[in-house]
């Protein structure tokens, strides 16, 4: 396995990142979710090939996806040996200094930790002076009971102001960024990904797999997610004639190769500059497979020609900017 660091600390983390939104119970219609001896297995698999980055929410699962992480981390690794990402926005208060000081204490009590390795913030808070936000989040890091911090899901304007009020101030930057990012969704490469390298964050982009379309030769398939997943139908199915040659693409890659569409997809993540892209499994086949993916090197051809099909697509992650703002 092949280690690097989070940005401006000795945080250790695997190049995949093990998202564990389908760890907890079903609070959303989630069929799919694992339950505790499930995400057990799942955590296991994962150190067992070598990783070591966890990212959950303490939304996910009503908070279980963290109770559930924790208790499995904790039964088969040593905490210094693995790095735990959470998230605060989709509480009450939203990023308010008393809901971050109330969620960093309820997400730390679940996981059963005394720090988070990094603190990422789920999504721009309009409601919320960002000093505020980010006196709250540097008191965090003072305090001990975070080492790094994070955001996901904004405009590059607002990632960038934040950065800016945070130097001027003397507080905590950001070094890492969730975002939205896959083959079938670049519009991060206009603003963000630029902005980003630009600064030293790093990009830990979710739904590399674009909900599994970039995973099998056929857009829809007949499982119990992909019947139920309304999120991934809302991001993905309104551009499925645009994107479907992609896919293809994709396809055609993996058979050149013999490897799968999902190590092709994850493959050209790593060849964009992309850190520890995040795979979410619900079984072991999804962990096994990434990991294969990192054998897997494309050519420059192989990226153009992955590429040159991509057509502009509406912005889907940000919340957007409200008229009255």
């Amino acid at each position: 396995m092949r280690y690097t660091t989070i940005p401006t600390t000795d945080i250790k983390i695997s190049p995949i990142t093990v998202g564990c939104m389908s760890f907890g119970k079903d609070v959303l219609g989630q069929k799919w979710s694992l339950n505790p001896e499930e995400t057990e297995a799942m955590v296991k698999l994962s150190l067992d090939l070598g990783l070591n980055f966890f990212d959950t929410a303490n939304q996910y699962g009503d908070g279980t996806s963290e109770e559930y992480l924790g208790r499995a981390l904790k039964k088969f690794v040593a905490r210094d040996q693995v790095a735990i990402a959470s998230k605060v926005y989709f509480n009450d208060g939203k990023l308010s200094k008393e809901a971050i000081a109330r969620e960093i204490d309820g997400s730390l009590k679940r996981l059963g930790t005394d720090y988070l390795d990094l603190y990422i913030i789920h999504r721009f808070d309009y409601e919320t002076p960002v000093e505020e936000t980010l006196e709250a989040l540097h008191n965090l890091v003072k305090a001990g009971k975070v080492r790094a911090l994070g955001a996901s899901s904004m405009f590059a304007f607002q990632f960038h102001t934040m950065q800016h009020v945070a130097e001027l101030n003397g507080w905590t930057q950001f070094v890492a960024m969730e975002n939205h990012y896959n083959l079938l969704y670049r519009e991060e490469e206009r603003e963000m990904i630029p902005l980003c390298k630009q600064q030293g964050v790093m990009l830990m982009p979710y739904s590399p797999l674009a909900g599994g379309r970039l995973a099998r030769v056929n857009w829809q398939e007949k499982t119990k997610r992909s019947e139920i997943d309304t999120i991934a139908k809302r991001k993905y199915d309104s551009t499925e004639e645009q994107d479907l040659p992609i896919v293809q693409r994709v396809a055609a890659l993996a058979q050149t190769h013999e490897v799968t569409m999902s190590q092709i997809a994850l493959a050209w993540q790593w060849a964009k500059g992309i850190t520890a892209p995040i795979v979410g499994a619900t079984k072991a086949s999804h962990i096994e497979d990434a990991v294969k993916a990192l054998d897997v090197k494309l050519t420059g051809e192989e990226i153009t020609y992955l590429d040159e099909l991509y057509l502009p697509h509406k912005m889907m992650g940000p919340i957007p900017v409200p008229t009255d703002k």
